[in-house]
Protein backbone atom coordinates (compact mmCIF):
# COMPACT_ATOMS: atom_id res chain seq x y z
CA UNK A 1 0.00 0.00 0.00
CA UNK A 2 1.17 3.51 -1.04
CA UNK A 3 2.36 5.23 1.98
CA UNK A 4 0.28 9.07 2.57
CA UNK A 5 2.16 11.74 2.64
CA UNK A 6 3.40 13.59 5.53
CA UNK A 7 0.92 16.31 5.66
CA UNK A 8 -2.16 14.27 6.65
CA UNK A 9 -3.55 15.71 9.61
CA UNK A 10 -1.37 19.54 9.01
CA UNK A 11 -2.60 22.61 8.06
CA UNK A 12 -0.53 23.45 5.10
CA UNK A 13 -0.16 26.93 3.62
CA UNK A 14 1.10 27.55 0.22
CA UNK A 15 2.09 31.66 -0.88
CA UNK A 16 0.81 30.89 -3.88
CA UNK A 17 -2.23 32.59 -3.98
CA UNK A 18 -2.29 35.93 -1.36
CA UNK A 19 -4.96 36.56 0.73
CA UNK A 20 -7.09 39.49 -0.58
CA UNK A 21 -7.60 42.23 1.88
CA UNK A 22 -11.40 42.56 3.56
CA UNK A 23 -13.18 45.50 2.24
CA UNK A 24 -16.37 46.76 3.97
CA UNK A 25 -18.75 48.09 1.88
CA UNK A 26 -19.71 51.30 2.93
CA UNK A 27 -22.56 52.23 0.52
CA UNK A 28 -25.97 51.76 1.85
CA UNK A 29 -27.53 50.74 -1.56
CA UNK A 30 -26.65 49.49 -4.72
CA UNK A 31 -25.32 51.51 -7.71
CA UNK A 32 -26.02 50.83 -10.89
CA UNK A 33 -23.33 51.72 -13.68
CA UNK A 34 -25.75 53.84 -15.93
CA UNK A 35 -25.03 57.03 -17.73
CA UNK A 36 -27.84 59.82 -17.13
CA UNK A 37 -26.54 63.61 -18.15
CA UNK A 38 -26.19 65.70 -15.40
CA UNK A 39 -25.60 69.62 -14.48
CA UNK A 40 -23.34 70.25 -11.69
CA UNK A 41 -22.78 73.99 -9.69
CA UNK A 42 -21.74 74.65 -6.86
CA UNK A 43 -24.74 75.76 -3.97
CA UNK A 44 -22.31 78.90 -2.16
CA UNK A 45 -22.67 81.54 -3.53
CA UNK A 46 -19.00 82.82 -2.92
CA UNK A 47 -17.29 79.94 -4.46
CA UNK A 48 -15.78 80.76 -7.97
CA UNK A 49 -18.78 79.59 -9.91
CA UNK A 50 -18.79 76.77 -13.10
CA UNK A 51 -21.24 74.51 -14.67
CA UNK A 52 -20.02 71.05 -15.14
CA UNK A 53 -22.32 69.03 -18.03
CA UNK A 54 -21.85 65.23 -17.39
CA UNK A 55 -22.95 62.03 -17.42
CA UNK A 56 -22.69 59.80 -14.69
CA UNK A 57 -20.33 56.03 -14.13
CA UNK A 58 -22.30 54.86 -11.88
CA UNK A 59 -25.89 56.08 -9.98
CA UNK A 60 -27.03 54.45 -6.36
CA UNK A 61 -30.24 55.93 -4.26
CA UNK A 62 -27.64 58.29 -2.38
CA UNK A 63 -24.75 59.37 -4.33
CA UNK A 64 -23.63 59.41 -7.92
CA UNK A 65 -20.03 58.85 -9.38
CA UNK A 66 -18.34 60.63 -12.50
CA UNK A 67 -14.99 61.86 -14.15
CA UNK A 68 -14.68 65.43 -15.40
CA UNK A 69 -11.77 67.50 -16.02
CA UNK A 70 -12.83 69.84 -14.13
CA UNK A 71 -10.51 71.34 -11.10
CA UNK A 72 -12.67 72.98 -9.02
CA UNK A 73 -14.14 70.20 -7.25
CA UNK A 74 -13.23 69.25 -3.09
CA UNK A 75 -14.13 67.14 -0.41
CA UNK A 76 -17.12 68.63 1.49
CA UNK A 77 -17.88 70.54 -1.16
CA UNK A 78 -21.63 71.17 -1.80
CA UNK A 79 -23.14 71.18 -5.18
CA UNK A 80 -26.67 71.73 -7.18
CA UNK A 81 -27.23 68.76 -9.29
CA UNK A 82 -29.59 68.40 -11.71
CA UNK A 83 -30.75 65.02 -12.67
CA UNK A 84 -31.40 63.41 -14.93
CA UNK A 85 -30.44 66.86 -17.40
CA UNK A 86 -32.33 67.76 -20.08
CA UNK A 87 -32.71 71.05 -22.17
CA UNK A 88 -35.99 69.86 -23.86
CA UNK A 89 -38.65 72.52 -22.90
CA UNK A 90 -41.01 70.02 -21.44
CA UNK A 91 -38.84 67.92 -19.22
CA UNK A 92 -38.92 67.30 -15.49
CA UNK A 93 -35.49 67.81 -14.40
CA UNK A 94 -35.40 67.04 -10.53
CA UNK A 95 -32.51 69.19 -8.77
CA UNK A 96 -30.21 67.79 -5.59
CA UNK A 97 -28.35 69.28 -2.97
CA UNK A 98 -24.84 67.08 -3.39
CA UNK A 99 -21.81 66.67 -1.18
CA UNK A 100 -18.33 65.85 -2.35
CA UNK A 101 -17.04 63.18 -0.82
CA UNK A 102 -14.59 61.26 -2.92
CA UNK A 103 -11.94 62.85 -5.31
CA UNK A 104 -9.85 59.76 -7.05
CA UNK A 105 -7.09 61.28 -9.41
CA UNK A 106 -7.52 58.93 -12.57
CA UNK A 107 -4.51 57.76 -14.77
CA UNK A 108 -6.33 59.76 -18.09
CA UNK A 109 -5.52 62.34 -16.36
CA UNK A 110 -9.53 63.54 -15.17
CA UNK A 111 -10.77 63.09 -11.63
CA UNK A 112 -13.61 60.56 -10.17
CA UNK A 113 -15.39 62.46 -8.15
CA UNK A 114 -18.49 60.71 -6.24
CA UNK A 115 -20.94 62.72 -4.27
CA UNK A 116 -23.30 61.87 -1.23
CA UNK A 117 -27.32 63.15 -2.30
CA UNK A 118 -28.07 64.87 0.45
CA UNK A 119 -31.91 66.36 -0.31
CA UNK A 120 -34.05 66.49 -3.48
CA UNK A 121 -34.47 70.46 -3.89
CA UNK A 122 -37.48 69.65 -6.34
CA UNK A 123 -38.24 69.51 -9.76
CA UNK A 124 -37.05 72.25 -12.38
CA UNK A 125 -38.50 72.74 -15.61
CA UNK A 126 -36.92 74.23 -18.40
CA UNK A 127 -39.54 76.04 -19.99
CA UNK A 128 -42.44 77.79 -18.55
CA UNK A 129 -45.85 76.23 -19.47
CA UNK A 130 -49.16 77.97 -18.84
CA UNK A 131 -51.32 75.25 -17.55
CA UNK A 132 -54.46 76.70 -17.66
CA UNK A 133 -54.29 77.79 -21.51
CA UNK A 134 -51.49 74.81 -22.87
CA UNK A 135 -49.51 77.78 -24.13
CA UNK A 136 -46.06 79.14 -22.91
Amino acid sequence: MPSRPETEGKTVTTDAAPERQKHTERRSSRRCKITQLMRIRPSDPQMPHFEDMRGTLSVSRNGLYFQTSERGYEIGMRLFVTLPYSQDPMSLNREYLAEVVRKDPLATGMTGIGLKLLMEMGLQQSGTYNSFTGTR
